[in-house]
């Protein structure tokens, strides 16, 4: 018996590596975090595709291990102490990778912190705000004819933009030269704003020239590459 066997999400989507971290996601904006943290950090894994259309977050295997019905969510079957572990919420497993791993995490305690803040950062602002552009921009919100919710989320993603931009200033990254899971939080959020989400012209994305070079700079990573394209379609 295999650590993984205990937990009945594994039924549904049976590991072929039990070995290996498994991960259950989709490529949005928060699962790809993971994918790309995993990805960046060299940790052996394994994706399972959780596939909306299916309603598949909503089927009582994925509410086993995550009972907020929300991607991304992953069980280590060499958790602490050897014991397996199983996580939800994007946040709070790129804290626990980062640890796990010894990377992606500033080692002294005041840069441990500081990174930790940006991450709640994008964790209570940037993600929630930049949502409801996509919703009330994109999709069933753009129908409704009083567009006051739409322009007081786009007055909000474009406030975050203007935080970010002064944060960037002079620095590579959000924590300067130190490339972290602060950067994995935010930038795949930015990057869905103005792709699909096609909110560029609405937020004036123009008006950040340094959000766009590190989102640049970003997007060029080899990791951020796949990452962005995990778990695939048929996975």
């Amino acid at each position: 018996m295999t650590a993984l066997a205990a937990f009945p999400i594994t039924a549904k989507w049976p590991a072929t590596h039990p070995e290996r971290l498994q991960l259950y996601s989709l490529t949005t904006p928060n699962g790809v975090k993971v994918s790309i943290a995993l990805e960046e950090t060299g940790l052996p894994y394994e994706a399972h595709l959780v596939d909306f259309d299916s309603n598949d977050q909503m089927s009582p295997a994925f509410l086993s291990l995550n009972p907020n019905n929300k991607i991304p969510a992953i069980i280590d079957p060499n958790g602490p102490d050897g014991k397996p572990l199983a996580l939800f919420e994007s946040g709070a497993i790129l804290l626990y990778l980062a640890e796990k791993t010894g990377q992606l995490l500033p080692k002294d305690a005041a840069g441990r912190y500081e990174t930790i803040q940006w991450l709640m950062f994008q964790m209570g602002g940037v993600g929630p705000m930049f949502g409801q552009v996509g919703f009330f921009h994109k999709f069933a919100g753009r129908e409704y004819e009083d567009k006051r919710p739409r322009d007081r989320y786009v007055a909000e993603a474009a406030r975050l933009l203007g935080v970010l931009e002064q944060r960037l200033a002079g620095r590579d990254w959000i924590m300067g030269s130190q490339y972290t899971i602060a950067d994995i939080a935010i930038f795949p959020w930015v990057r869905n704003l103005i792709g699909f989400y096609e909110a560029g012209e609405l937020v004036h994305i123009e008006r950040f020239p340094n959000v766009q070079r590190a989102l640049a700079a970003f997007l060029a990573r080899p990791a951020v590459v796949r990452g962005l394209a995990i778990p695939a379609r048929g996975a």
